[in-house]
């Protein structure tokens, strides 16, 4: 009858809408998670486009005692690397793969660009062991350290992984110890953001070719 046909009708009505709610939830919740995971990735941080933020305000210390923050840089390009005077071979390639790339641009490109070696070993890295050390790669090279915290804080900015790592046995408080740490060159633009990076092992000539493209479409 009419009665059974409208209860009917009811129930399956508050059937659908309880299924629409539950996957309405499942979905919002699914979102809420991929968005967590992003973040996580990103070190917490995300941007408009979903890329990680990479780079930002840093106070440190160059070669020659001079204090040095990101507001010095700009209107350049910065070519940034993260490393250690001690490193046995990673770091030391990386910077003269750097050096070469400069030596390669056109004059009027290289000009605008500023290369830049920044410690993760403030500790060891004193402002004159960077004295030392920055001379034997580029001559427009900075060399850049601080205290833990400020070198710190700098590697965090631009996402750099590094860690001590002792031999077995070795002493916690060896200073004979290396640092793990991850391995890019870091383009950043006359604003001071993040444009590219090159990966360990980039030649030289394909390191000034993508400085080149970047400052011929950027100005």
């Amino acid at each position: 009858n009419a009665r059974d046909r409208s209860h009917v009708n009811r129930r399956t009505w508050l059937i659908i809408v309880a299924i629409v709610v539950v996957l309405t939830f499942g979905f919002g919740f699914r979102l809420y998670n991929m968005g967590r995971d992003i973040s996580a990735e990103n070190g917490g941080q995300t941007s408009s486009s979903g890329v990680a933020t990479i780079g930002g305000p840093f106070n440190l210390v160059d070669q020659n005692g001079k204090a040095r923050t990101e507001q010095d840089f700009r209107g350049d390009y910065m070519l940034i690397y993260f490393g250690y005077t001690y490193c046995p071979d990673v770091c030391p390639t990386e910077l003269q793969a750097m050096s070469n790339a400069m030596d390669i641009l056109p004059a009027d490109v290289a000009k605008k660009v500023q290369p830049i070696f920044v410690s993760v070993d403030p500790e060891r890295d004193t402002v004159a062991a960077m004295a030392d050390y920055v001379p034997h790669f580029h001559p427009r090279m900075l060399g850049l350290t601080g205290t833990l915290e400020q070198t710190s804080a700098a590697a965090r900015a631009y996402r750099v992984y590094y860690s001590k790592a002792f031999e077995e046995g070795e002493p916690k408080d060896s200073d004979t110890y290396l640092v793990d740490h991850s391995s890019f060159i870091y383009l950043m633009g006359p604003n001071g953001a993040y444009i590219r990076h090159f990966n360990y092992g980039e030649t030289p000539e394909k390191i000034a070719e993508g400085i080149e493209k970047v400052v011929a479409n950027q100005g």
